[in-house]
């Protein structure tokens, strides 16, 4: 399918319509999805209720008895239309301070025997990048990034892990991203944050979001442990900045 018919305008049921605006994943393709969802955030149009985000596409949750899909589906045609090629989108750029190999990365070594680098090397890639969050994940505040180096890309373990501690930082294939929570999983570890990317009871319970940049800063034990610290004291502010980039 060429890109001359998308966007492709389909129906979920009788309460969400998805947007498809590609075939494949690619960095264009989820910048448009993004600069899209924020489109129709703005149009605040009554009976639009969610809009979720994903790699080449988005959903669009609406309430039927306030507006019909016929004319959700004109208008969000009209939206998508009028998106420029080379405008400036704004992002918002998130520092995650990591700690890297040692308990918190026992499969760094692995990262680096598989590409024939030094452990060193892998640090240095893995944290010398600004990563689009492409969507959120299996689980909640799970970021899927965009733009990992294949000099890193490594296969998920051949047997998962039981359980992978929050905050953990991890590789597969050719991704990378951060656990939220405590889960089951088949990444390889290369480090952890101790930054709580889902807490239920914080508002809002995620702190990144699709759109936002995460860009990992490697610290080293005292650090992590004096941020962990301010965590729990409740007086640690997340390092952001917000930067524009061209479509």
């Amino acid at each position: 399918m060429t890109m001359s018919q998308y966007p492709r305008l389909l129906p979920l049921g009788d309460r969400a319509l998805s947007v498809e605006l590609g075939d494949s994943i690619s960095e264009a393709t989820n910048r448009r999805v993004h600069s899209l969802s924020r489109e129709i955030a703005l149009l605040g149009a009554d009976g639009v209720l969610e809009v979720v985000p994903t790699y080449r596409s988005l959903v669009v949750y609406y309430d039927p008895l306030s507006i019909s899909f016929s004319y959700l589906s004109s208008r969000i045609a009209a939206i998508e239309a009028s998106l420029g090629e080379g405008e400036t989108v704004a992002h918002r750029l998130v520092e995650i301070p990591t700690l890297y190999g040692g308990e918190y990365g026992p499969d760094i070594g692995d990262v680096a025997e598989h590409n024939d680098i030094s452990v060193a090397d892998v640090i240095k890639i893995h944290s010398g990048t600004d990563y689009p969050i492409y969507m959120m994940g299996f689980l909640p505040g799970f970021p899927y990034l965009g733009g990992m180096s294949e000099r890193i890309a490594t296969p998920r373990l051949k047997t998962p892990r039981s359980a992978i501690p929050a905050g953990s930082v991890a590789i597969a294939d050719r991704q990378t991203g951060i656990y939220p929570i405590e889960s089951p999983g088949g990444w390889r570890l290369i480090g952890r944050t101790p930054i709580i990317l889902f807490d239920p009871g914080r508002e809002p319970p995620v702190e990144i979001e699709p759109g936002d940049h995460l860009r990992f800063v490697q610290v080293d034990e005292s650090r992590y442990a004096e941020i962990e610290s301010q965590i729990r004291a409740g007086i640690y502010a997340l390092g952001t900045r917000h930067r524009g980039e061209s479509q």
